[in-house]
């Protein structure tokens, strides 16, 4: 009885010893926080979006306060609440530039050729693993939209022709969007760049134009009608670069045959250039070709 007594005493007395050396180590090594931080982590939107390259609002809101990054490295935020931010901390708001998900696919069921019906998980993850999910083009969009289902934001929807569509407002560069794509669909762009190459079939002419007819079929025109270094051809695809060439407009775009480059303006493909395709033959329906 003596022993358990003595233990119990001598844990107690642990307990109490460390409570003491704990107590003591907060009071005199915590690291006071400068109360701006919550101050301007409430004055952010709350997405936690990562989209700034912080793992959430609060991380940002110490950079901010801390080590003087620019309020408008929250690309989510709006400009008022952005110049909020500023003159709270009384310093300069900066600039910079908003960035929203495009999609590099133009096919969908509409203009894509289908071979086959799929009939497996409803996901371009599985369908991309089992034969392609019955699209010819090995490299277009499957329609399956694991896109928007990854987009917590509510900015993307998928169209009548089975292709997500971004709504630049709600879109706060996440990247949640192009995890999600097994075929590498979809970039984070600046809002100014408005040259969006809408294909990434590396094939050229009539190999390329007999799995979609929104295809880029390597012609070379956008790169010869664009401003000298703007777009380069390799691997069959334009490569746009905004570094080397400009300033960009949308004369790229008009003698495309298919329409595989297009100029964007917000959510809006403006039809300024070559004539658009008629549709593809729609997919095949149950108990039509092969089964993927």
């Amino acid at each position: 009885m003596n022993e358990i007594l003595t233990a119990a005493a001598v844990m107690t007395g642990l307990g109490l010893f460390f409570g003491v050396v704990l107590a003591a180590a907060y009071r005199f090594l915590k690291v006071e926080e400068d109360p701006r931080v919550a101050a301007v982590e409430e004055l952010l939107p709350g997405s936690n979006c990562g989209a700034c390259g912080e793992p959430g609002c609060r991380g940002l809101a110490e950079k901010i306060v801390v080590d003087g990054v620019a309020p408008s490295k929250c690309t989510v935020s709006s400009r008022d609440g952005i110049e909020l931010i500023a003159e709270y901390l009384g310093v300069d708001a900066g600039e910079a530039e908003k960035r929203v998900a495009r999609v590099h696919c133009a096919g969908g069921s509409g203009r894509a050729l289908w071979v086959a019906e799929y009939e497996g998980e409803s996901s371009c993850r599985a369908a991309h693993l089992v034969g392609g999910g019955g699209l010819e083009c090995s490299w277009g969009c499957l329609g399956l939209s694991d896109c928007v289902d990854a987009c917590t934001f509510d900015a993307m929807y998928m169209n009548a022709d089975g292709l997500p569509v971004v709504l630049p407002d709600a879109c706060t560069a996440c990247g949640d969007c192009v995890e999600a794509c097994p075929r590498d669909l979809i970039d984070l762009m600046p809002m100014t760049h408005h040259l969006v190459v809408q294909c990434k079939a590396p094939l050229e002419a009539e190999e390329a134009r007999r799995i979609c007819r929104v295809v880029c079929d390597a012609c070379g025109r956008c790169a010869m009608d664009a401003p000298p270094g703007l777009i380069e051809m390799r691997d069959n695809l334009p490569q746009v670069d905004y570094s080397a060439g400009g300033p960009a407009g949308p004369e790229a775009t008009w003698r495309c045959p298919t329409g595989a480059i297009r100029w964007v303006v917000g959510e809006q493909f403006v039809e300024l250039g070559g004539p658009r395709p008629p549709a593809a033959p729609p997919r095949p329906g149950p108990g039509e070709g092969a089964h993927a």
